[in-house]
């Protein structure tokens, strides 16, 4: 875990150019707007990284807190929002000292394999009591076991193409090859569930969970939960 923070807290080339990172965070904020409750909503975007769609969820909703673990994420974060005053920027360990019930809607998007099994678990745990009654958490992006670096890398090439940026693509896959990301996930490993393994872990937790779809953003072969607290 810590490896993984040093990496998203340092600079690195994981968006092969800046065509490729504005699709990508356009495309996170059209399909995340969707979940939204409705304008007096409280949302938490959890391992937000560079919350290039926060702007967009933030005019749709009435707060929006901005949370990652990465230190040097958190200080971009709260130089571009410091004049937004329905955004706040905290550290995960202030998330954890909020009062029960403080959010309507929990996002977890693109983290869970980023995180051990124990960690993700007590952290729905936490999610749960931040959850107001009838409040809901999002969990996407979360990878099945069958999907391999290879299904990635196609995935990357069917949006590139799409969005004509297919050249770059190629050149980035073949730069990431060699990279301290492609070090760390062959060293670390990412951590993958099936779909009931997410299901069963969230009804645990005390929510009422289903699978949607799509998934959020481009990679159709990943999937995306619900877990809805009672009322």
């Amino acid at each position: 875990m810590a490896d993984w923070i040093s990496f998203w807290n340092g600079s690195h080339a994981i968006y092969v150019n800046d065509r490729h990172k504005a699709v990508h965070y356009a495309a996170i904020a059209t399909d995340l707007v969707g979940f939204l409750p409705g304008p007096h909503a409280r949302v938490l975007d959890f391992g937000c990284g560079e919350a290039l769609a926060s702007a967009e969820l933030a005019l749709r909703c009435a707060h929006l807190v901005l949370t990652d673990a990465a230190p040097e994420v958190r200080r971009r974060l709260k130089g571009r929002f410091v004049a937004a005053p329905s955004i706040d920027v905290l550290a995960p360990e202030e998330v954890s000292a909020l009062p029960d019930g403080s959010f309507d809607l929990i996002i977890c998007n693109s983290v869970a394999q980023y995180l051990s099994r124990d960690l993700f678990a007590s952290l729905v745990l936490e999610w749960r009591r931040l959850l107001a009654p009838g409040g809901r958490l999002l969990i996407a992006d979360v990878i099945p076991p069958h999907v391999s670096a290879l299904a990635d890398a196609e995935a990357l090439l069917r949006l590139a193409a799409r969005e004509k940026f297919l050249l770059a693509a190629v050149a980035g896959l073949a730069r990431t090859a060699i990279s301290p990301y492609r070090k760390l996930r062959a060293e670390l490993g990412l951590t993958t569930y099936e779909e009931a393994d997410v299901l069963a872990l969230l009804t645990k937790a005390g929510l009422a969970a289903r699978r949607v779809e799509p998934n959020i953003g481009h990679n159709q072969q990943r999937m995306a939960f619900i877990g809805e607290r009672g009322a």
